[in-house]
């Protein structure tokens, strides 16, 4: 029995893969040369998920959110993270009004839609921690008040892979609310020439307009959850993330949070292919980008060169894909 035949119901993806276009077709006007990078990018959007950018300066990381954030139409904030940021730089705080007599809040700039945490791992641990309860709840908590954040919320942050002088690793709760970490990369020179011609008389965001509505991409998002996933592949899964716990170069493998980021990609990515249906290619897709920043690697295993990207690389060869037809067999 195919597994598609084996549901009550079926999800038309038609309606993700539009908004998905419109988004991926507009933000390229910024964007040049890196599909790759742009579409995971939509699929954390999707998933209502978090990103974490982590490449050499220069490379697009500030333009990529920009980008995002005038396609939705949606506010944008920028913080530079720096080692003297407060948390309350981050979240905002509450000022006495004199006139008043009565304490205000004054919102910081992590109460806009789409928020880029420039350089997340310059700011002290204590700082970086103010996003947690953001990115996980979607609310923040000032001096006892909880207040809910807008959607769709988006915290897309940066880091430098190569220079690591005053910086602070990020912690692995933090590193865990991540949904994807992607990386954009160099242009092709072809590319960079092109990026030299647009750039020539004014920069291609000015003219950015919104193509996607935010009613449109909270339709997106909820559809997207709705994609079938079949018992096999719902266990290919939780196999992938277990494996991670018992390889010998891992010192702290992926949490349940990191099933469930993989699982929600695997449908997203399913849904842009225009399938109602998840298949094991959609998760072996999003193994790298959802998984490997969530793994601890020994220090020994570093030494020897060993990364996350090649420890995923490894289990995806070594874990079989049982289907629901072989199981039975």
């Amino acid at each position: 029995m195919r597994q598609q035949d084996k549901r009550d119901e079926y999800v038309d993806v038609t309606e993700i893969q539009e908004v998905s276009q419109r988004l991926m077709t507009n933000v390229s006007r910024v964007i040049v040369g890196k599909p790759e990078a742009i579409r995971l990018a939509i699929i954390a959007l999707l998933c209502e998920g978090h990103i974490l950018a982590e490449d050499v300066p220069g490379v697009g990381k500030t333009m990529l959110a920009r980008a995002l954030a005038g396609s939705l139409g949606c506010s944008f904030s920028r913080l530079q993270f720096t080692p003297d940021l407060l948390p309350s730089d981050v979240t905002g705080v509450s000022v006495f009004n004199q006139k008043t007599q009565e304490f205000e809040f004054r919102p910081g700039p992590v109460m806009s839609q789409v928020v880029l945490a420039d350089e997340i791992n310059r700011a002290t641990p204590r700082t970086q921690s103010a996003l947690l309860e953001c990115m996980e709840e979607r609310q923040v908590t000032v001096d006892g008040v909880t207040r809910r954040l807008p959607r769709p919320f988006l915290v897309m942050a940066t880091q430098n892979p190569i220079e690591y002088e005053g910086t602070f690793p990020l912690p692995e709760a933090q590193i865990d609310r991540f949904l994807i970490r992607l990386s954009i990369g160099y242009p092709s020179a072809a590319d960079e020439a092109e990026i030299l011609v647009r750039l020539q008389r004014r920069h291609p965001i000015e003219d950015l307009q919104q193509v996607v509505t935010t009613e449109e991409l909270i339709r997106a998002q909820r559809l997207c959850r709705e994609v079938f996933v079949e018992d096999s592949v719902r266990e290919y899964i939780v196999s992938l993330v277990r494996a991670t716990r018992e390889h010998p170069d891992v010192a702290l493998g992926a949490s349940p949070r990191g099933s469930l980021a993989l699982y929600q990609t695997a449908q997203a990515a399913a849904a842009l292919e225009g399938r109602d249906y998840v298949l094991p290619d959609d998760v072996k897709a999003m193994a790298v980008p959802v998984l490997a920043h969530r793994l601890i690697i020994k220090p020994e295993s570093q030494l020897r060169g060993r990364t996350g990207q090649a420890v995923i690389g490894d289990i995806l060869q070594q874990v079989p894909v049982v289907l629901e037809e072989e199981a039975s067999a």
